[in-house]
């Protein structure tokens, strides 16, 4: 069928809705210039393990990565990693912490210590690299923690640590995992919000709900209480996790539900690792993600 030649007024429509979320993605810096409302970003444990740390972080610079997202060290390796950070132009700017091998919400009090030892190390650890968040898995729930002490556990346990994050000036960011717990962005708002404070933040987890929910739904409840993304796409029918833009994730949906509730800084892919060729995949379906193209 021929083009008529003539603008529709469906496609003016869609056109200036393309063009307004274009810009709503950038942002004017205090010099004039544009700055990126989003960055882009992978965990650490995606590039080539064998390669030297320096070759690693100068590849996720050369294939278009902003940032990364790095596990918890002792002094020495952060330092190190953060001068060869400096050196190569990335930022660290989040730590992947966890604590699945250690909840807080554990009856036994000798576990809780090892979570709670393991998330201090992890706010010292981004203090020390320039990063302003750690990631938090705070309990699981399971045949022998009900959902009511999980949530009242990890409460009352993350608020033993939470001076400390409050001290360092570092977000402790609970994150939305298959561990049967905050099922649904209302309780998740509502658990964020009983802390009463702004180091205790929602890390929202894209991929992670498609299961059972509907992402941009969870951004719009979450709002200004998610400080960090996770990247994953998942298809259901398949009940797998899958590459970016291959599975049931909105990404139109999520990108414009980020926007309206003023999200900006990092989207962190958390796949697999890979190669180059791989990696600059990856970083190439992030930027038609931003970008709101497919």
């Amino acid at each position: 069928m021929k083009n008529s030649g003539k603008l529709s007024r469906r496609s003016f429509i869609a056109g200036t809705a393309y063009a307004v979320g274009a810009l709503l993605s950038m942002r004017k810096t205090s010099t004039g210039g544009e700055e990126k409302r989003f960055k882009k970003a992978i965990i650490l444990g995606m590039l080539p393990s064998k390669m030297p740390l320096k070759d690693r972080l100068k590849l996720a610079k050369d294939v278009g990565f902003d940032g990364l997202e790095i596990p918890p060290m002792d002094e020495k390796s952060a330092d190190e990693i953060r001068a060869i950070a400096d050196d190569v132009g990335i930022e660290l700017h989040s730590i992947i912490y966890g604590g699945w091998h250690a909840p807080l919400s554990s009856a036994d009090e000798k576990i809780v210590e090892a979570g709670l030892k393991g998330l201090e190390k992890a706010l010292h650890t981004a203090k020390r690299v320039g990063a302003d968040a750690v990631l938090l898995v705070p309990g699981i729930v399971n045949a022998q923690t009900r959902y009511i002490e999980c949530y009242e556990r990890t409460q009352r346990n993350i608020k033993r640590i939470l001076p400390l994050a409050e001290e360092l000036g570092i977000t402790i960011a609970v994150e939305n995992v298959w561990n049967n717990f905050l099922l649904s962005p209302i309780e998740f708002a509502r658990y964020v919000d009983e802390f009463n404070s702004e180091r205790l933040r929602a890390y929202f987890d894209v991929g992670n709900v498609v299961k059972f929910g509907f992402p941009e739904d969870w951004i719009r409840t979450l709002g200004k209480r998610i400080v960090k993304v996770h990247l994953k796409d998942f298809k259901r029918d398949k009940n797998a996790f899958v590459m970016l833009l291959e599975g049931d994730v909105n990404w139109e949906a999520v990108r414009q539900a980020l926007i309206e509730v003023g999200y900006k800084g990092y989207l962190t892919a958390e796949l697999g690792s890979g190669d180059e060729a791989y990696l600059r995949d990856v970083s190439a379906r992030m930027d038609k993600i931003i970008e709101g193209s497919r």
